[in-house]
């Protein structure tokens, strides 16, 4: 970030609240995969805000006022946005701390507790905020994420053909994904995306909301970056899940868990191999080197998606068999 850039976002932070320049302070608070960047700031009476560099060439800000806004009014735990300055990309937000979850997955016990918080979470936000103004995530952009797999991951980092069995699989991941109920999406519901704020959990990272599958903000949880799950734990949990939305009429009584459990497995696999492609371009395109080492976490979440997906044995073997030793082999190459 130029000098340049940090001073306008110092001279804007401090014009927001009325202070001269040298009466406040910024420290870095953390990025992420795109290309904002977020500052505390410290004001002269001991508080503290945050403030979001988020280029406009490069990010448009737009969609997370326009959301952020609109969840803090339906009462759901998100950052206020005190001010915004969308042609600058300058976002000034409330400080929810530096405890994202992951954070305090220090035992079985506080590992299900806040899973079950977070589930629920999830419920409130698809109860509370209709998904009628998100983009809609519909055959063309669940295609495009799954196509990151062959194009990323296997032609241009692994250097291997896309299987056979590929068009099959692709088929009916998307079609699973059709078939459920509509409803709001944060799309990427994982725990690095939930900060602990006085003993609550706060949804951040939210601009890329979509209206799409009722299982995909599970799945984000449930296979995520940070936790396996034993089959046995992670259909207690889908279950739960099910249960809580029929009778809040999520879900229709019709809708019988053995159904909701296999298009959960199918959005995991959906989005394990989204995943895989996307780290792999931020490795290629972006040089963030970083992702790479989650990869063997993820090819587990792919086993464990695939053996709840029945018919796919081709590309179940080809997974095992080619994918696998191939990632693996090429981690080794690369010393991660």
């Amino acid at each position: 970030m130029s000098s340049s850039r940090i001073n306008a976002l110092i001279a804007w932070a401090a014009h927001q609240n009325g202070l001269p320049v040298d009466a406040i302070s910024l420290a870095p608070a953390g990025g992420d995969a795109s290309f904002r960047r977020y500052f505390r700031l410290s004001l002269p009476d001991d508080t503290t805000q945050v403030v979001m560099d988020a280029p406009p060439q490069q990010e448009d800000s737009q969609p997370f006022v326009t959301i952020a806004r609109r969840w803090h009014c339906a009462g759901l735990p998100v950052p206020q946005v005190h001010a915004a300055d969308l042609e600058q990309g300058f976002l000034l937000l409330d400080d929810l701390g530096s405890t994202p979850l992951q954070q305090l997955f220090t035992d079985d016990a506080r590992i299900r507790g806040y899973h079950n918080q977070a589930l629920s979470l999830i419920a409130d936000l698809q109860n509370r905020v209709s998904p009628e103004t998100l983009p809609v995530y519909d055959t063309a952009l669940l295609g495009r994420e799954l196509d990151l797999f062959p194009e990323w991951c296997l032609t241009a980092w692994l250097g291997l053909a896309v299987p056979d069995s590929w068009m099959a699989l692709r088929s009916e991941l998307i079609d699973q994904a059709l078939a459920q109920p509509v409803v709001c999406v944060h799309r990427d519901f994982d725990a690095m995306n939930l900060m602990v704020h006085d003993q609550r959990l706060f949804i951040i990272d939210f601009q890329d909301a979509v209206a799409g599958p009722i299982s995909y903000d599970v799945i984000s949880l449930l296979r995520g970056r940070y936790q396996r799950f034993s089959e046995k734990q992670f259909t207690a949990f889908v279950d739960a899940f099910h249960s809580q939305a029929q009778r809040d009429g999520r879900l229709s009584q019709r809708y019988d868990a053995a159904t909701f459990l296999h298009q959960c497995q199918a959005m995991a696999a959906q989005r394990t191999l989204k995943v895989l492609g996307i780290f792999c371009r931020l490795t290629l395109r972006d040089h963030k080197t970083g992702y790479l080492a989650r990869l063997p976490h993820f090819l587990d979440h792919l086993d464990d998606s695939l053996a709840g997906i029945p018919g796919h044995d081709d590309f179940v073997h080809w997974a095992q068999d080619t994918l696998r030793p191939a990632i693996i082999a090429r981690l080794n190459e690369t010393d991660v």
